[in-house]
């Protein structure tokens, strides 16, 4: 029987687990420049144990940050920054990939420089709020991308593929889940365009195949994972139709097949039956980050690995509290628990302070 604390070959790359760490928003890169800082390598080395590692949400373009004090991928400086990283991971024995995020809609402009606003498939807002240095603020309308801006938003998550192999990540996840702008190409009340942008099944899903299709093709199959989550309500998304979400994502997934992905990575729902069907469509690795609401995802998990429900499992604030998590399984705890008022800003309190087992 294959477990959790297996080995697995993901991608041509040799994983001492099948535990990965989720990417999760910690909103820390608070050097120039959106780069991130030492305390960033810190908080990724100390986390290394995991079978892999998926960084939080790294903006490939200026126009695709949505939160403050993210990082990004679309200079040199932000590369350099992320060599100390990826170095860091490196020496501890851990393999890390870089999530690329672009939030789209989910912004503000008092995020952005240079005057920009947030960009979607179309004007439609979002309805709540975003945190910004000034506090919370309304959504605003974000402007409809022409042709041409899809064509170069593309090329943005191409060229932060490669961006992120020149900083060491070992490969990259895109981020098509949680309402973002992949996810606004494919949700039914985000993308009201009647171009070959949207419209039909075939429409909808035509940005986010073109983005992985880019991507692999700058930095090879094997290094490119994506994120999904069908029928998540995050962010505004209504997929409400569970016939529509699985012919949607049956058809994404039926045109990435032949692309040798590293892994497809699915952000659960409360509908296991979904997971199943995506589970036997996908031909590859399938990454599980499961449906525990509101509960974190806990040891129990790990059996959906035995039973092959999955081949991977991703946890996030059990990670994020545990940075030995793949231990403290393996000997069933004891757990940090997780603090809620230090998940997103701050300084290395509720970041780099859980200590370790025996610490």
């Amino acid at each position: 029987m294959t477990t959790a604390f297996d080995p697995i070959v993901l991608g041509g790359k040799p994983l001492t687990s099948r535990i990965a760490m989720a990417p999760m928003t910690r909103s820390r890169a608070h050097g120039p420049g959106a780069e991130p800082t030492e305390l960033m390598a810190t908080y990724y080395a100390q986390r290394a144990g995991a079978g892999l590692i998926v960084t939080e949400g790294i903006q490939p373009s200026p126009v695709g940050q949505g939160y403050p004090d993210t990082p990004g991928l679309h200079t040199a400086g932000q590369v350099a920054a992320w060599r100390t990283v990826t170095d860091a991971v490196h020496r501890e024995g851990g393999v890390i990939f870089a999530q690329l995020m672009h939030t789209g809609r989910i912004g503000h402009p008092s995020l952005l420089p240079d005057g920009l606003v947030p960009v979607a498939p179309s004007a439609v807002a979002a309805k709540g709020q975003v945190f910004t240095h000034e506090g919370p603020k309304d959504y605003v309308t974000p402007e409809e991308l022409s042709e041409a801006e899809i064509r170069q938003t593309v090329a943005d998550f191409a060229d932060a593929a490669a961006r992120a192999v020149e900083a060491g990540f070992d490969g990259v996840e895109i981020h098509g889940a949680n309402g973002y702008l992949v996810h606004q190409f494919l949700a039914p009340n985000t993308n009201l365009r009647t171009d070959a942008w949207g419209g039909d099944t075939e429409g909808r899903i035509r940005f986010a195949v073109e983005v992985v299709t880019a991507v692999a093709e700058a930095i090879g199959g094997h290094r490119v994972g994506l994120r999904i989550s069908p029928g998540n309500p995050y962010n505004d998304i209504a997929e409400a139709d569970p016939a529509e979400v699985y012919q949607v994502y049956e058809a994404l997934i039926g045109r990435l097949t032949g692309l040798d992905l590293a892994y497809l990575h699915l952000l659960e729902g409360p509908d296991r039956d979904l997971t199943a069907r995506l589970r036997k469509a996908w031909p590859g690795t399938f990454v599980l980050n499961p449906f525990t609401h509101p509960a974190v995802t806990g040891p129990e998990a790990l059996e959906l690995v035995e039973d092959g429900s999955a081949d991977m499992i991703a946890y996030g604030a059990l990670f994020l509290a545990n940075p030995d998590l793949p231990a403290r399984l393996a000997v069933g705890g004891p757990f940090n628990t997780p603090d809620p008022a230090t998940f997103y800003g701050g300084d290395h309190r509720g970041y780099t302070d859980y200590p370790a087992l025996g610490a």
